[in-house]
């Protein structure tokens, strides 16, 4: 799949490192991605709110009946951090994984890929919705 059928399939988003800091990039970008029409779920332990919506201290504490329903982890934490995340997405059906601009893991990406799932590493949604589908 390329990026722009990415952005066009998958409209359901968990952001994971999302904070609660407007100047911060993940509330920046969460919040266009939400303008943009995409359905957001906010996963960060130190939260319990974020623009509006309840916040979940992971991706396997989400309610079920929303878990199942997350397509894309936009991923907002460091490299080091994002094996962890990705295994959490493989557990509750994730279809893709999108590490934001400056974020890049092969190891993580490639136990994404042959668990199924597309990977995107080292860009930014917002701007890549903007180009592609603005």
């Amino acid at each position: 799949m390329t990026v722009k059928e990415i952005l066009e399939t998958y409209r359901n988003i968990a952001v994971v490192g999302i904070s609660d800091k407007p100047e911060r990039h993940s509330n920046s970008v969460t919040r266009y991605m939400m303008q943009a029409g995409y359905r957001i779920t906010p996963v960060n332990p130190m939260l319990d709110e974020v623009l509006g919506l309840r916040c979940h201290p992971s991706l396997l504490e989400v309610p079920e009946e929303e878990r199942s329903t997350i397509e894309l982890v936009n991923i907002f934490r460091r490299p080091a951090d994002v094996a962890p995340v990705v295994d959490q997405a493989i557990e509750i059906g994730a279809k893709a994984i999108w590490m934001q601009l400056g974020i890049t893991n092969e190891e993580a990406a490639a136990k994404a890929r042959a668990a199924g799932l597309e990977v995107v590493q080292n860009l930014c949604i917002a701007v890549e919705h903007q180009q592609l589908l603005g």
